[in-house]
């Protein structure tokens, strides 16, 4: 049996599933969860005094930096993952579901020789969805 692995992720949480086939019935198998708080703090690395005084615009720019930061490093941390991952024959392919923006720095992170193990990559973000939302948009075929 061919091992697939399902990673759906955003920039601050990812689920990786595998999916489990027992005869014509498939289904998902919840491997490992992962989450990036950094990703989620809004202004926290700005002082209180910093904050009053900078302008609105300044700190929204620093606000989208760091959150461009923070994706950054998580998609880097899946990434490395999922390369160890892949050296260790845990998967033979491979199915990526995120938002447009994370499934770009997630496939940057990705080695070029686990790129080769992505059969199909979906730009939605069902991270919050329930197993049976994310295996409706697995391809039939892959």
């Amino acid at each position: 049996m061919s091992k697939t692995w399902v990673v759906v992720a955003e920039s601050s949480r990812a689920k990786i599933f595998q999916v489990e086939q027992n005869e014509s019935i498939r289904s998902l198998k919840e491997l490992k969860g992962f989450t990036h708080s950094n990703s989620r703090n809004h202004k926290s690395h700005l002082s209180g005094n910093q904050q009053k005084e900078s302008r609105h615009s300044q700190l929204t720019d620093l606000h989208d930096t760091h959150k461009d930061h923070e994706r950054t490093e998580f998609a880097r941390s899946l990434g490395q993952h999922l390369n160890t991952a892949r050296n260790n024959g845990k998967f033979k392919k491979l199915i990526l579901m995120s938002p447009p923006k994370f499934l770009g720095d997630l496939r940057k992170n990705l080695g070029h020789e686990t790129n080769k193990y992505v059969v199909s990559a979906i730009d939605k973000n069902l991270v919050r969805h329930n197993i049976q939302d994310i295996q409706a948009h697995i391809p039939a075929r892959y």
